[in-house]
């Protein structure tokens, strides 16, 4: 993104500019568009409903800009989302018969921050993007139109080498659901989510990889139950590196461990494991990756009903356990995801590139019970146009195994097709 430089000078401010104000301000502008098709279809429980087939054309803009002067920056991003056609249940449109594309219209205050930043600290306060790790815990859900940020305040400390300290307070985060949260009966969607909550990270870097510490607590405020029970405490350790093999030939690996238990108001007294292994491996332009992800559940768990599993309600809950977003809620009885995935990277196409095609298929199963829920077949091709252009195919077909075994679990296909531009 370029930056303009706007030389404030004490003749254009007249006689009472000062020689502080006479050095650089640097202009950041932002401007973020993305114009997206959506179809989505589902095998709906409701079978006298002519019309089980979602499509949703949108567009999302964000504008705004960043003035810097030495170590201080203040900015400011508006956010808004358009439904060209809105043929599809958004989640708090009422349009209940439609399956859920979850990109509702909204205009909003995207972030606005105030920040400092040196070399060894970084200090952010305001509405703002936050991204830890791999998103597993908590991210901005950037897949979405609309953002999730949090009004936050985050200090990053980097002045011992090879270590890094991160630390939020957020006492709200604004969700992907927009201006019309909560309408229509759908109170568990609302516009944000106030609260008590500490994100915190210790990552120390080595010649094998990062090693993490982890500890996030999650205290949410609203009287929704569904929103109560996700108030929780998680404390784990996460490792993630990469090694040359060969010089065509890497391997990657990741593994993560972390606990969970109730926590603040939570009414449900339960406890529940998270575990993740992964392996890739690239070859000159193919990658090759194998993982397994299990998300626990308690059958103890007190005040409610089959057990209760390990949540992730601030993750970017898209980027695990498959694209048709059949598990944004973790079932009752845990999930078990094996998956496996192979990409191909042209580097070049012309004066475009890079162009990556990509394939992934989950086997997901329950923690307890011995529950096969489903098969996920996932794949995608992307293209980096220009500078400032990229587009995008993508499509996800869950199928269902047996009966269904939790609230939404039925044969669902999804296909997109977007195309983004970025200043």
């Amino acid at each position: 993104m370029r930056k303009l430089c706007l030389l404030l000078s004490a003749s254009a401010l007249g006689s009472a500019a000062t020689p502080a104000l006479a050095q650089d301000v640097l202009f950041k502008p932002i401007i973020d568009a993305r114009l997206r098709y959506e179809m989505a279809e589902q095998d709906g429980p409701l079978p006298l409903v002519k019309d089980r087939e979602a499509n949703a054309v949108t567009m999302r803009m964000r504008a705004g800009g960043e003035l810097s002067k030495g170590p201080f920056a203040f900015l400011a991003e508006a956010e808004g989302t358009l439904a060209i056609d809105e043929d599809y249940n958004s989640g708090v449109n009422g349009k209940a018969l439609y399956p859920i594309v979850a990109d509702p219209e909204t205009v909003e205050v995207n972030r606005v921050q105030l920040q400092y930043r040196t070399k060894p600290l970084i200090v952010t306060v305001g509405r703002q993007r936050i991204n830890l790790d791999d998103q597993r815990f908590v991210g901005s859900v950037a897949w979405r139109q609309n953002e999730q940020t949090f009004d936050a305040l985050r200090v990053e400390y980097m002045g011992v080498k090879n270590l890094k300290v991160d630390v939020t307070y957020a006492i709200s985060a604004r969700t992907i659901w927009g201006i019309d949260g909560g309408k229509f009966g759908s109170f568990n969607r609302p516009t944000n989510i106030d609260g008590d909550n500490i994100f915190a990270n210790i990552s120390y870097k080595t010649q094998f990889g990062t090693l993490t510490g982890f500890a996030y607590l999650v205290d949410q405020d609203e009287a929704v139950p569904a929103l109560l029970r996700t108030s929780s405490q998680t404390y784990g350790a996460r490792f993630a590196g990469a090694m040359p093999i060969t010089g065509k030939v890497k391997l990657s690996y990741l593994a993560s461990y972390a606990r969970q238990s109730d926590y603040a108001k939570n009414p449900v007294d339960y406890a529940a494991d998270f575990a993740t292994a992964e392996l890739g491996l690239e070859v000159a332009a193919f990658k090759l990756t194998a993982g397994y992800e299990l998300l626990g559940s308690d059958k103890d768990a007190t005040g409610i009903a089959g057990g209760f599993a390990f949540q992730t309600p601030f993750a970017t809950l898209h980027k695990f356990n498959g694209w048709a977003d059949k598990f944004l809620t973790t079932p009752g009885a845990g999930i078990q995801d094996q998956y496996a995935s192979i990409a191909y990277t042209v580097p070049k196409i012309g004066t475009a590139g890079p162009l990556v095609a990509s394939f992934i298929f989950h086997r997901l199963s329950s923690d307890r019970q011995s529950i096969h829920y489903g098969d996920e077949y996932n794949a995608q091709v992307t293209l980096k146009i220009n500078k400032h252009l990229s587009a995008l195919v993508k499509y996800a077909d869950y199928q269902r195994k047996g009966i269904a075994s939790f609230v939404g679990d039925t044969d669902t296909r999804k296909f997109w097709a977007q195309i983004d531009y970025a200043l």
